[in-house]
């Protein structure tokens, strides 16, 4: 079905994913609207791949909440913003596989901890004693688009 439509749709997400990263980088939040936007844009994804209503879009719909509620434990202990929650379980719908998933989940973890060591080394060198807010928003968006640059991207390589 998807053609042009797939290729408006991966354009839009990389811009909301880059925009959201750009935003928490210098401010430590990710609108809202960036958020609902991802989530919202997931089932004309759907639509556009031929998924059925059954079983496919309720799999990835509960897949999604399913991460979503994960990471609102997270939320929960101070571990991640509201917003990088919420931006985890938007994407969680645009997912197809649990191995892209996964992968992304694995890739944001790994560019997070690498972020948070540097503003750690960058607070030992300043002798500053503030609490370290991590971007995470960043290694949110820089996962999600080396996982959704694979299918979408490589073919024209």
């Amino acid at each position: 079905m998807g053609g042009v439509l797939n290729a408006l749709l991966v354009g839009t997400l990389v811009l909301l994913l880059v925009s959201a990263g750009i935003q928490d980088a210098r401010t430590r939040e990710i609108a809202n609207w960036k958020n609902a936007a991802i989530a919202l844009l997931a089932p004309l994804w759907w639509w556009s791949h031929g998924l059925a209503l059954w079983p496919d879009m309720i799999q990835l719909f509960g897949i999604a909440a399913a991460v979503f509620a994960l990471f609102c434990v997270a939320f929960h202990f101070g571990w991640m913003g509201g917003g990088d929650v919420k931006m985890i379980g938007a994407l969680s719908l645009w997912f197809f596989w649990i191995q892209s998933l996964a992968e992304m989940l694995i890739v944001m973890s790994l560019i997070g901890g690498a972020i948070t060591l540097l503003l750690m080394i960058e607070r030992t060198i300043r002798k500053n004693t503030a609490q370290i807010e991590i971007p995470y928003g960043v290694a949110i968006a820089i996962a999600a688009l080396l996982v959704i640059r694979e299918p979408n991207f490589n073919q024209f390589l």
